[in-house]
């Protein structure tokens, strides 16, 4: 082997330094995804909600919903808490 060539496996000098604040980024991004599944989740305990008052008002049987009802509202309590570890959302994205 050539002593001047390159080692593949030793790090380039000239690379640049990983940019810190592409992983302050992903945080930000994530915890806007986080924003939407929340978003998503609510809107379909919500409607599950609606639809077990119904069959209960109703006469119907409700075990089903109010089950997968209690299991929506942990699964989004859970992102809840998740959510407030990850950073507050600073602005816009990039157009």
């Amino acid at each position: 082997m050539d002593p001047d060539s390159p080692n593949p496996d030793s790090p380039d000098p000239d690379a640049p330094e990983p940019d810190s604040s592409r992983t302050n980024v992903k945080k930000i991004r994530s915890g806007e995804d986080f924003d939407i599944l929340i978003g998503i989740l609510g809107f379909w305990v919500f409607a599950l909600f609606v639809l077990t008052v119904f069959r209960e008002l109703t006469g119907e049987p409700a075990l089903v919903p109010a089950m997968i009802l209690l299991a929506l509202c942990l699964a989004l309590w859970g992102m809840i808490r998740l959510r407030r570890k990850l950073p507050a959302r600073t602005g816009r994205r990039p157009h």
